[in-house]
């Protein structure tokens, strides 16, 4: 049986942004590659492996259940979208795996409307297959259970609501079946939904998510580094009207977003998503930013989403509980603790193109030393226009 077996097993903000490609740029086309942050050795035959799970995909389609389910709940998703992926196939022509040795590479390349829906799949399939096929001996679903469940006493005990969002770095489907519905079963008030549409849907929870890095490294590529984040989001409010507005913030740096987020979107939002960098000086940062700009921060919110686990919850929340809305997204800590080692993998927008532009690299700044990604080249590009050559480090180039 193949792993993935429903088409919305993946995360919510890839269907979001994918409504706003196939509204505002349906031309566009896009590269992803595979990056193995963490030097993971696969196995002989993996790629081999990977390439079928991939091609079983080509069966996967939306359900009369599912479509419903996102019609009552996303109701800002429109008809007709929700039409466009009724009919949506995943094409594997458009994935490319090789492997050489231990070492493994995967790319993808299509309209950006079509290919979007793939990194998530991609990254969990790998994670999945690497514990099969390296014969890691994961801890019980029982312990698994037990280990979410004093996660969300602690929650509970400190009042703030809290997401799931491990899908991409999950230790297997059934992992996250666990915990999900453990979650569910032993909410209290902390739990609020998951990234997660299939389980959503499963579980009758709400899913949760905006936009993602892409978004933004799109803009930037097509119109400029200067006005990146402010076009993006000003595009985000076009196809969503005041729906979906959380902001992330660290594609070019989060000292560089809160220069481009003015008094207007500042308000638009309802707040912002930290993803990098040290989160108790973010904080402080964002309610700085709210004050300055004549906003009471207690009407804003922050969701803190980097890598997260219980003592880092406790942490934040002793520093910003009663000085501004707080809401976390757990990932890895929830999906993948399970006492292997969990996977440092990611995969990233490489380059863009459409009629009238060539296909052009696209770049991320992370507010955290040695995650900034694309080529050297526009790396330092990107730096020069942002007056940031003072910023440290970025991982190994993507693409030439």
């Amino acid at each position: 049986m193949s792993i993935v077996n429903s088409i919305i097993d993946n995360d919510f903000y890839k269907f979001t942004m994918q409504f706003g490609v196939t509204k505002l740029y349906p031309d566009v086309k896009a590269r992803y590659k595979f990056i193995n942050r963490g030097e993971h050795k696969f196995p002989d035959g993996f790629a081999k492996v990977l390439q079928k799970e991939i091609d079983a995909m080509a069966n996967l389609a939306l359900t009369k259940s599912e479509k419903e389910f996102f019609a009552k709940n996303c109701p800002y998703l429109s008809p007709a979208y929700l039409d466009f992926l009724q009919g949506y196939r995943y094409d594997p022509s458009e994935v490319i795996i090789t492997q050489n040795g231990s070492d493994l590479e995967v790319e993808v390349e299509g309209y950006w409307y079509r290919t979007i829906l793939w990194e998530v799949p991609i990254l969990y399939l790998i994670s999945e297959l690497y514990y099969t096929l390296t014969n890691a001996e994961r801890i019980s679903n029982a312990e698994v259970i037990e280990r979410t469940s004093n996660k969300v006493d602690l929650y509970n005990r400190l009042d703030v609501t809290v997401a799931e969002f491990g899908t991409r770095r999950r230790h297997s489907y059934e992992v996250q079946d666990v915990v999900v519905q453990e979650l569910k079963n032993h909410s209290g008030k902390s739990f609020v939904g998951t990234s997660n549409v299939h389980f959503a849907h499963k579980y009758d929870v709400k899913p949760i998510g905006t936009h993602a890095h892409e978004w933004f490294m799109f803009h930037g590529a097509r119109y400029g580094f200067k006005i990146a984040n402010s076009i993006s989001l000003d595009r985000w409010v076009k196809v969503y009207y005041g729906d979906l507005g959380i902001a992330l913030t660290d594609t070019y740096t989060s000292d560089v977003f809160f220069g481009q987020f003015d008094k207007k979107l500042s308000k638009l939002f309802d707040g912002v998503r930290h993803d990098s960098g040290d989160p108790i000086e973010f904080g402080e940062k964002t309610i700085a930013h709210y004050q300055k700009m004549g906003i009471n921060p207690l009407f804003k919110t922050i969701i803190f989403s980097d890598g997260l686990n219980s003592e880092k919850v406790e942490t934040i929340t002793n520093s910003f509980k009663g000085r501004i809305g707080l809401s976390f997204g757990i990932g890895t800590n929830l999906t993948n603790d399970t006492d292997l080692r969990p996977m440092n993998i990611v995969m990233k927008l490489t380059e863009i193109s459409s009629f009238d532009i060539p296909w052009t690299g696209v770049v991320k700044l992370s507010d955290e030393k040695n995650k900034h990604t694309g080529t050297e080249r526009m790396i330092s590009l990107a730096k020069e226009m942002l007056n940031l050559d003072d910023i440290p480090g970025h991982d190994a180039p993507i693409n030439d």
